[in-house]
Protein backbone atom coordinates (compact mmCIF):
# COMPACT_ATOMS: atom_id res chain seq x y z
CA UNK A 1 0.00 0.00 0.00
CA UNK A 2 0.89 3.44 -0.50
CA UNK A 3 0.93 6.19 1.58
CA UNK A 4 -2.02 7.94 -0.29
CA UNK A 5 -3.56 4.48 -0.07
CA UNK A 6 -3.17 4.13 3.81
CA UNK A 7 -3.65 7.78 4.19
CA UNK A 8 -7.65 6.94 2.91
CA UNK A 9 -8.05 3.81 4.67
CA UNK A 10 -7.41 5.18 7.92
CA UNK A 11 -9.80 8.55 6.75
CA UNK A 12 -12.88 6.13 5.74
CA UNK A 13 -12.39 3.93 8.99
CA UNK A 14 -12.57 7.24 10.82
CA UNK A 15 -15.58 8.96 9.55
CA UNK A 16 -17.35 5.66 8.15
CA UNK A 17 -18.30 6.61 4.77
CA UNK A 18 -16.51 7.91 1.91
CA UNK A 19 -18.15 10.91 1.83
CA UNK A 20 -16.91 11.66 5.35
CA UNK A 21 -13.76 10.59 4.33
CA UNK A 22 -13.20 13.30 1.50
CA UNK A 23 -14.45 15.85 4.45
CA UNK A 24 -11.93 15.08 6.34
CA UNK A 25 -8.64 15.24 4.03
CA UNK A 26 -10.14 18.31 2.57
CA UNK A 27 -10.80 16.13 -0.80
CA UNK A 28 -13.51 15.27 -3.34
CA UNK A 29 -15.72 12.38 -2.98
CA UNK A 30 -15.09 10.66 -6.24
CA UNK A 31 -11.16 11.39 -5.55
CA UNK A 32 -11.36 9.36 -2.13
CA UNK A 33 -13.41 6.13 -3.76
CA UNK A 34 -10.32 6.44 -6.82
CA UNK A 35 -8.14 6.00 -3.99
CA UNK A 36 -9.85 3.48 -2.43
CA UNK A 37 -10.79 0.83 -5.34
CA UNK A 38 -6.64 1.53 -6.33
CA UNK A 39 -5.74 0.02 -3.24
CA UNK A 40 -8.03 -2.82 -3.30
CA UNK A 41 -6.49 -3.41 -6.63
CA UNK A 42 -3.39 -3.58 -5.63
CA UNK A 43 -3.88 -5.41 -2.76
CA UNK A 44 -5.71 -7.98 -4.39
CA UNK A 45 -8.60 -7.55 -1.70
CA UNK A 46 -11.32 -5.16 -0.61
CA UNK A 47 -10.95 -3.35 2.90
CA UNK A 48 -14.49 -2.94 2.94
CA UNK A 49 -17.58 -4.23 2.16
CA UNK A 50 -20.30 -2.19 0.55
CA UNK A 51 -23.56 -2.56 2.48
CA UNK A 52 -27.40 -0.97 2.15
CA UNK A 53 -26.07 0.33 6.08
CA UNK A 54 -22.46 1.75 4.99
CA UNK A 55 -18.85 0.36 4.48
CA UNK A 56 -18.20 -2.25 7.32
CA UNK A 57 -13.94 -2.99 6.93
CA UNK A 58 -13.47 -6.86 5.74
CA UNK A 59 -11.54 -8.66 7.72
CA UNK A 60 -8.60 -8.56 5.99
CA UNK A 61 -8.95 -4.56 6.31
CA UNK A 62 -9.24 -5.12 10.15
CA UNK A 63 -5.70 -7.19 10.06
CA UNK A 64 -4.29 -4.15 9.07
CA UNK A 65 -5.51 -1.97 11.17
CA UNK A 66 -3.44 -1.90 14.32
CA UNK A 67 -0.85 -1.47 11.75
CA UNK A 68 -2.41 1.42 10.17
CA UNK A 69 -3.13 3.15 13.27
CA UNK A 70 0.78 3.24 14.77
CA UNK A 71 2.06 4.19 11.63
CA UNK A 72 -0.48 7.45 11.97
CA UNK A 73 0.63 7.87 15.10
CA UNK A 74 4.26 8.09 14.13
CA UNK A 75 3.35 10.43 11.01
CA UNK A 76 1.71 12.65 13.49
CA UNK A 77 5.03 12.48 16.12
CA UNK A 78 6.47 13.46 12.91
CA UNK A 79 4.69 16.51 12.35
CA UNK A 80 4.72 17.57 15.75
CA UNK A 81 8.63 17.18 15.62
CA UNK A 82 8.93 18.88 12.16
CA UNK A 83 7.29 21.85 14.22
CA UNK A 84 9.00 21.86 16.84
CA UNK A 85 12.05 22.23 14.90
CA UNK A 86 10.52 25.28 12.75
CA UNK A 87 10.05 27.44 15.65
CA UNK A 88 13.59 26.18 16.90
CA UNK A 89 12.32 23.90 19.80
CA UNK A 90 14.18 21.02 20.56
CA UNK A 91 17.63 21.65 19.08
CA UNK A 92 20.74 22.29 20.87
CA UNK A 93 23.03 25.73 19.49
CA UNK A 94 26.32 25.94 20.49
CA UNK A 95 27.32 29.98 20.11
CA UNK A 96 31.16 31.89 20.53
CA UNK A 97 30.97 35.22 21.07
CA UNK A 98 33.88 37.85 22.34
CA UNK A 99 34.23 38.06 25.89
CA UNK A 100 32.51 41.85 25.69
CA UNK A 101 29.65 40.72 23.68
CA UNK A 102 28.46 38.06 25.34
CA UNK A 103 28.26 40.15 28.95
CA UNK A 104 26.47 43.08 26.90
CA UNK A 105 24.45 41.51 24.15
CA UNK A 106 24.38 37.57 24.83
CA UNK A 107 23.29 37.47 27.82
CA UNK A 108 20.01 39.02 27.38
CA UNK A 109 19.71 37.45 23.86
CA UNK A 110 19.70 34.30 26.00
CA UNK A 111 17.02 35.44 27.65
CA UNK A 112 14.84 36.41 25.21
CA UNK A 113 15.55 33.06 23.62
CA UNK A 114 14.38 31.01 26.60
CA UNK A 115 11.07 33.27 26.43
CA UNK A 116 10.23 32.73 23.30
CA UNK A 117 11.60 28.96 22.67
CA UNK A 118 10.95 26.87 25.68
CA UNK A 119 11.93 23.84 24.72
CA UNK A 120 15.78 24.76 22.59
CA UNK A 121 18.92 24.86 24.81
CA UNK A 122 22.00 26.77 23.88
CA UNK A 123 25.51 26.44 24.81
CA UNK A 124 27.55 29.60 24.99
CA UNK A 125 31.46 30.15 24.91
CA UNK A 126 33.43 33.23 25.28
CA UNK A 127 36.82 33.68 23.91
CA UNK A 128 39.12 36.18 21.93
CA UNK A 129 39.12 35.74 18.19
CA UNK A 130 41.06 33.41 16.80
CA UNK A 131 39.90 30.90 19.59
CA UNK A 132 36.69 31.45 18.13
CA UNK A 133 37.68 30.83 14.79
CA UNK A 134 39.29 27.61 15.55
CA UNK A 135 36.52 26.09 17.44
CA UNK A 136 34.31 26.64 14.21
CA UNK A 137 36.84 25.53 12.41
CA UNK A 138 36.45 22.01 14.75
CA UNK A 139 32.82 22.16 14.43
CA UNK A 140 33.17 22.77 18.20
CA UNK A 141 29.98 25.68 18.00
CA UNK A 142 27.45 26.53 15.35
CA UNK A 143 28.40 30.21 14.86
CA UNK A 144 30.35 33.07 16.68
CA UNK A 145 29.79 36.63 17.59
CA UNK A 146 32.63 38.83 17.48
CA UNK A 147 34.11 42.09 16.59
CA UNK A 148 35.20 42.93 13.19
CA UNK A 149 39.08 41.31 12.13
CA UNK A 150 39.97 39.21 8.73
CA UNK A 151 38.81 35.62 9.50
CA UNK A 152 40.27 32.38 7.07
CA UNK A 153 38.38 31.41 3.56
CA UNK A 154 36.73 28.46 5.34
CA UNK A 155 34.54 31.16 7.54
CA UNK A 156 31.85 33.20 6.44
CA UNK A 157 32.21 36.98 8.19
CA UNK A 158 28.62 38.75 8.49
CA UNK A 159 28.65 42.79 8.87
CA UNK A 160 25.80 43.19 11.16
CA UNK A 161 26.73 45.98 13.17
CA UNK A 162 28.94 49.47 12.81
CA UNK A 163 29.56 51.50 15.21
CA UNK A 164 31.89 54.16 16.94
CA UNK A 165 33.89 53.77 20.12
CA UNK A 166 32.96 56.01 22.79
CA UNK A 167 35.10 57.34 25.97
CA UNK A 168 34.81 56.53 29.62
CA UNK A 169 35.06 59.50 32.06
CA UNK A 170 34.75 59.47 35.57
CA UNK A 171 31.37 59.85 37.21
CA UNK A 172 32.57 63.55 38.79
CA UNK A 173 34.29 64.35 35.37
CA UNK A 174 33.53 68.09 34.61
CA UNK A 175 34.42 67.61 30.73
CA UNK A 176 30.69 67.01 29.05
CA UNK A 177 32.14 65.77 25.58
CA UNK A 178 32.70 65.59 22.77
CA UNK A 179 36.41 64.79 23.79
CA UNK A 180 39.24 64.90 21.52
CA UNK A 181 41.93 62.18 21.15
CA UNK A 182 44.30 64.51 22.93
CA UNK A 183 42.45 65.31 25.75
CA UNK A 184 41.85 61.97 26.19
CA UNK A 185 45.55 60.95 26.02
CA UNK A 186 46.24 64.02 28.20
CA UNK A 187 44.54 62.56 30.72
CA UNK A 188 45.81 59.14 31.13
CA UNK A 189 44.29 57.22 28.10
CA UNK A 190 44.65 53.51 28.88
CA UNK A 191 45.37 51.83 25.94
CA UNK A 192 43.95 48.28 24.23
CA UNK A 193 46.78 46.23 23.04
CA UNK A 194 47.33 46.43 19.32
CA UNK A 195 46.71 42.95 18.04
CA UNK A 196 42.70 43.48 19.78
CA UNK A 197 40.48 44.40 16.96
CA UNK A 198 39.55 47.52 19.02
CA UNK A 199 43.38 48.41 19.32
CA UNK A 200 44.09 48.13 15.64
CA UNK A 201 41.58 50.97 15.13
CA UNK A 202 42.46 53.08 18.56
CA UNK A 203 46.63 52.75 18.02
CA UNK A 204 45.58 53.04 14.17
CA UNK A 205 43.96 56.84 14.92
CA UNK A 206 46.24 57.74 17.11
CA UNK A 207 49.79 57.17 14.47
CA UNK A 208 47.03 59.00 11.99
CA UNK A 209 46.82 62.30 14.35
CA UNK A 210 50.17 62.10 15.92
CA UNK A 211 49.33 61.12 19.28
CA UNK A 212 51.40 59.21 21.74
CA UNK A 213 49.70 58.39 25.18
CA UNK A 214 51.67 58.38 28.14
CA UNK A 215 50.36 55.04 29.98
CA UNK A 216 52.10 52.46 30.43
CA UNK A 217 48.66 49.98 30.80
CA UNK A 218 47.80 47.94 27.93
CA UNK A 219 45.03 46.58 28.60
CA UNK A 220 42.36 43.44 26.48
CA UNK A 221 39.48 42.97 28.59
CA UNK A 222 37.18 46.23 28.08
CA UNK A 223 35.41 45.74 30.66
CA UNK A 224 38.34 45.88 32.96
CA UNK A 225 39.28 48.93 31.02
CA UNK A 226 35.73 50.71 32.38
CA UNK A 227 36.59 48.77 36.10
CA UNK A 228 40.07 51.11 36.16
CA UNK A 229 38.66 54.02 35.27
CA UNK A 230 35.53 53.55 38.10
CA UNK A 231 39.00 53.06 40.20
CA UNK A 232 40.26 55.89 39.54
CA UNK A 233 43.10 54.57 36.93
CA UNK A 234 42.49 57.61 34.20
CA UNK A 235 39.89 57.58 31.13
CA UNK A 236 39.83 54.90 28.43
CA UNK A 237 38.21 54.21 25.35
CA UNK A 238 35.83 50.82 24.88
CA UNK A 239 32.93 49.87 22.26
CA UNK A 240 29.52 51.00 22.79
CA UNK A 241 28.09 47.94 24.15
CA UNK A 242 30.59 47.76 27.49
CA UNK A 243 29.97 51.57 27.70
CA UNK A 244 26.49 50.42 28.07
CA UNK A 245 27.44 48.11 31.08
CA UNK A 246 28.72 51.25 32.98
CA UNK A 247 26.10 53.91 32.09
CA UNK A 248 25.31 54.39 36.04
CA UNK A 249 28.81 54.66 36.55
CA UNK A 250 31.07 56.30 34.80
CA UNK A 251 30.41 59.58 32.14
CA UNK A 252 30.02 58.37 28.40
CA UNK A 253 30.93 60.68 25.98
CA UNK A 254 31.69 60.94 22.45
CA UNK A 255 35.00 60.93 20.68
CA UNK A 256 35.66 63.80 17.94
CA UNK A 257 38.01 61.68 16.23
CA UNK A 258 36.00 58.50 14.43
CA UNK A 259 36.72 55.38 15.91
CA UNK A 260 34.94 52.68 13.96
CA UNK A 261 34.25 49.66 15.05
CA UNK A 262 32.23 46.24 13.62
CA UNK A 263 30.33 43.24 14.36
CA UNK A 264 30.51 40.19 12.43
CA UNK A 265 28.85 36.63 12.40
CA UNK A 266 31.08 33.76 11.90
CA UNK A 267 30.12 30.86 10.12
CA UNK A 268 31.83 27.73 8.31
CA UNK A 269 31.27 27.96 4.75
CA UNK A 270 30.18 24.25 4.97
CA UNK A 271 27.83 24.12 7.79
CA UNK A 272 24.01 24.64 7.63
CA UNK A 273 22.19 26.73 9.84
CA UNK A 274 19.60 25.32 11.67
CA UNK A 275 16.24 27.07 12.46
CA UNK A 276 17.02 27.71 16.16
CA UNK A 277 20.45 28.93 15.10
CA UNK A 278 18.39 31.35 12.38
CA UNK A 279 16.38 32.52 15.51
CA UNK A 280 19.42 33.57 17.85
CA UNK A 281 20.72 35.31 15.10
CA UNK A 282 17.88 37.46 14.04
CA UNK A 283 17.51 38.50 18.24
CA UNK A 284 21.18 39.18 18.23
CA UNK A 285 20.81 41.97 15.65
CA UNK A 286 17.84 42.82 17.16
CA UNK A 287 19.76 43.20 20.65
CA UNK A 288 22.43 45.27 18.95
CA UNK A 289 20.82 47.68 17.05
CA UNK A 290 18.65 48.56 20.57
CA UNK A 291 22.00 48.68 22.57
CA UNK A 292 23.67 50.65 20.17
CA UNK A 293 20.80 53.48 20.22
CA UNK A 294 21.14 53.61 23.83
CA UNK A 295 17.95 51.27 24.42
CA UNK A 296 17.57 47.92 26.36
Amino acid sequence: MRLRHIEVFQAVLQAGSVSGAARLLNVSQPNVSRVLNHAEQQLGFTLFDRTPQGLIVTPEGRRLMPEVEALFSHIQAIGALAEQLRQGEGQHVRIGSAHALGHSVMAPVLVDFRRQTPGGSVELVTGHFNTLSQDLLQYKMDFALAFGEPATQELVSESIYQGNMVALLPKDSEVEGPVSLAWLCENDLMMLQQQDPLGLVLNRVLRENGLTPQSSLHIKTYSVIADMVLAGGGVGVVDTFTAQRYVDQLKICEVIEPLPFEVILLNRRDQPVSQAALKLKQLIRRKLWALGEGGG
